[in-house]
């Protein structure tokens, strides 16, 4: 007996790459809600059956793209001071000095009405990313830069709040210049802020 085809091709290496590269150049142009399954196809010259046998719905297929695009978590960040740690999150590859504000803008648009995306987006994406800024503020707890009781969440979302804000509202881009300045000017001043100040 013929043995069965399996259900979800494999489609992996450059030919994944080629794909993810595409899905990712066509969301920054053309928006989530414009990307079709027929446009992806016509640019990596693949079956659009095939793609939908990888990738049953476009949200499968374009945050994997994303996930694709974007490198791959570092181990460990631990600089030693909550500075350079924000430093280092914010200006590696697929932090906030990188393209990933111009991915992340072709999606919210998107993600406003498709509560499914948005779900899966932050599981998959802000969901890590926020843990490990809150590792960082939790370090700076322990080494007394931040006060026992901080709002630890609230302080590991302040930085990328403001740079995405200033980007999507301002135009000003996230630069190691620019999140440097964020940092130094509103994040550890607020972080000093939590600190127990009452007198002895």
């Amino acid at each position: 007996m013929p043995q069965q085809p399996s259900s979800r091709p494999r489609i992996e290496g450059e030919r994944e790459g080629e794909i993810f590269t595409a899905v990712v150049a066509l969301l920054v142009e053309a928006g989530y809600d414009k990307l079709t399954f027929d446009a992806v196809a016509t640019a990596v010259r693949a079956s659009k059956a095939t793609l939908y046998r990888r990738w049953p719905t476009k949200a499968d297929l374009v945050l994997d793209a994303v996930a694709g695009h974007l490198p791959a978590e570092p181990e460990d960040d631990d600089t030693g001071s909550l500075r350079g740690d924000l430093l280092a999150q914010a200006c590696r590859p697929g932090g906030l000095c990188d393209d990933s504000p111009a991915v992340l803008g072709a999606l919210i648009p998107a993600m406003h009405r498709d509560r499914d995306l948005f779900a899966a987006f932050r599981e998959r994406f802000v969901q890590p990313k926020l843990e490990r800024n809150i590792a960082a503020f939790a370090r700076a707890r322990d080494r007394g830069e931040v006060g026992s009781g901080a709002d630890l969440h609230l302080l590991a979302n302040t930085l990328s709040a403001i740079c995405v804000h200033d980007t999507f509202v301002y135009d000003i881009l996230a630069t190691p210049e620019r999140v440097a300045h964020v940092i130094d000017s509103v994040v550890l001043p607020a972080a000093r802020a939590t600190l127990d100040r009452s007198p002895a």
